[in-house]
């Protein structure tokens, strides 16, 4: 059976939405399940009747003190079509920078780090004086003028030729600071990974340590993360994980959708690489809310958003150090969101904290131009629209 056929035939099964109850369903396919903790259709509605062409599977939380909901749909994978596991690990994709900034934060608060020295004077024989002038919070901020490194392959299909490549953090830094500045330090606001890569350097550099020993001993353990750990060069989700597919060109010249499961994620490295489950990123932000990762006054940092003009749009900008704002329903909603092949996450929260989301949906179009359809809608769902 081609996947395609095999995608058809899974939708027509049934569907699985997790929680503390169960609801017997119909012989024909997996049970349903909705939860019995603070019901909320619109969410219900969010994640039902999955898998469709948008995703195979969705996990949702949702916490704080306006009310609890946890939900699951879809399935494990689309050749067994088993229900999709609730607890399963994920690749969490760029929520990795959030852990990245809590650290930095936390080494700046013990003054073994200056968010206003430059990049330069803690990597001098890596930054070149042609980025003298960025800061460790521009690096953070994305506000530093430093373009992408190059990587093999533009297209989805090229990079699932290589996607069993290493990718050094100081030859992707060598690479992009290679290139001329996109614009002047501090003067506009560009999203891109390399400043968390370059970040994650000098971590290492100041505690001696690597990044992902120093993100677990500062986050991880003290939190009780026990599901949340960084791949290295293992490109195989360790532990349960239902499987992620996405839709490209196949090897007969059709296109469907490819298990893409396993994928190495050295590229990410301390911008987007860490593997997690819904309920340890539940925990881990709500404790970065309460302000028990990150204490004192550089918090504010994670909430205070620089005063420019994105590069591309011209819009305000929209990043802070490790995270991003919206506004939806009316109030202001802080989170980051994340994409690996397969898989697409988010942490969000209101300032106190008062609702928490977290999820994880197998998007078949992880890296999209636009948000994935499903994680819009459970977005929408639980703070409303923009």
């Amino acid at each position: 059976m081609t996947r395609t056929r095999l995608l058809a035939a899974v939708l027509v099964a049934g569907v699985v939405v997790a929680g503390p109850s169960v609801v017997p369903a119909a012989a024909s396919g997996p049970a349903a399940v909705v939860s019995a903790q603070s019901p909320d259709t619109a969410l219900e509605t969010a994640i039902a009747g999955l898998p469709t062409a948008d995703a195979t599977a969705a996990l949702v939380r949702v916490g704080g003190v306006e009310g609890v909901w946890r939900g699951s749909s879809g399935v494990h994978d689309l050749r067994t079509n088993r229900p999709a596991d609730p607890a399963a690990r994920f690749r969490a994709g760029s929520v990795t920078k959030v852990f990245t900034a809590a650290v930095a934060l936390q080494l700046a608060s013990e003054g073994r780090l200056d968010l206003d020295r430059s990049a330069r004077s803690y990597l001098p024989e890596l930054i070149p004086a042609s980025y003298a002038g960025v800061t460790v919070r521009q690096l953070l901020n994305h506000t530093h003028g430093i373009p992408a490194p190059d990587f093999p392959g533009t297209t989805v299909e090229e990079a699932y030729a290589n996607r069993f490549q290493i990718h050094d953090p100081r030859d992707m830094v060598r690479s992009a600071t290679s290139k001329a500045p996109e614009f002047a330090p501090g003067e506009r606001q560009h999203y891109l990974n390399i400043g968390y890569t370059i970040a994650g350097l000098i971590i290492e550099r100041v505690t001696d340590d690597s990044y992902e020993r120093q993100v677990a001993r500062r986050v991880l353990k003290p939190l009780g993360l026990c599901d949340t750990y960084f791949p290295g060069a293992n490109p195989r989700i360790v532990g349960p994980h239902n499987h992620g597919y996405q839709r490209m060109r196949l090897d007969d010249g059709t296109v469907g959708l490819r298990d893409v499961s396993v994928w190495g994620s050295t590229d990410g490295w301390a911008a987007g690489d860490i593997v997690s489950t819904t309920a340890d990123l539940e925990r881990f932000t709500q404790a970065l809310f309460q302000g028990r990762v990150v204490r004192g006054p550089l918090l504010d940092e994670m909430f205070t958003l620089p005063k420019v003009t994105d590069s591309k749009t011209g819009k305000p900008a929209a990043y802070s150090v490790g995270l991003s704002m919206k506004v939806l329903g009316g109030r202001e909603v802080w989170g980051k969101t994340g994409g690996r092949w397969g898989y697409n996450a988010a942490i969000a929260g209101t300032r106190g904290g008062s609702r928490t989301l977290v999820y994880s949906v197998n998007s078949t179009d992880a890296k999209g131009q636009d948000m994935n359809k499903v994680a819009e809608t459970i977005m929408v769902a639980t703070y409303g629209r923009p």
